[in-house]
């Protein structure tokens, strides 16, 4: 059987954890920021988990992950 690739927009976002949770960064951190209170900049500083109901969707692009 051939090898699978990788998608190459997960690879850049994702990362599994040790434990096989799948983390992601969080939206909204990026600009704009002066109207933001520095309580939601330290939430959105955080890597977020996927959810399990998306984490199958997220297996198939990462297949060696």
């Amino acid at each position: 059987m051939a090898k699978l690739k990788t998608k190459s927009a997960a690879k850049k976002r994702l990362k599994i954890s040790g434990k096989g949770k799948i983390r992601r960064n969080k939206a909204g951190h990026g600009h704009l920021l002066s109207k933001k209170t520095g309580s939601r900049k330290r939430r959105l500083k955080n890597s977020g988990i996927v959810s399990k109901n998306d984490k199958k969707k997220i297996k198939r692009l990462l297949p060696y992950g």
